[in-house]
């Protein structure tokens, strides 16, 4: 998949290519079709809150559509 993620070095926003997750039991994959950065994602972006992982992709104001459940997934 086609991500941008946080360059550890700049800190800056790169593209970035990633496999493809697997959902888990309860959960499902989206086909994301736009995504939004809110204000967080930046303060993380310019050093001001930590980061949980070197390469974070930020982006959690997704729309997309479903393209794969997990073995307990029900809706």
């Amino acid at each position: 998949m086609r991500a941008m993620a946080i360059d550890a070095a700049t800190r800056r926003l790169v593209p970035v290519r990633r496999p493809v997750p697997v959902p888990g039991p309860r959960e499902v994959l989206l086909r994301v079709r736009a995504c939004g950065v809110c204000r967080t994602d930046l303060h993380i972006i310019d050093g001001e809150l930590p980061r949980r992982e070197p390469s974070a992709v930020p982006g959690h104001e997704v729309v997309g559509e479903v393209v794969g459940l997990g073995p307990q997934a029900r809706r």
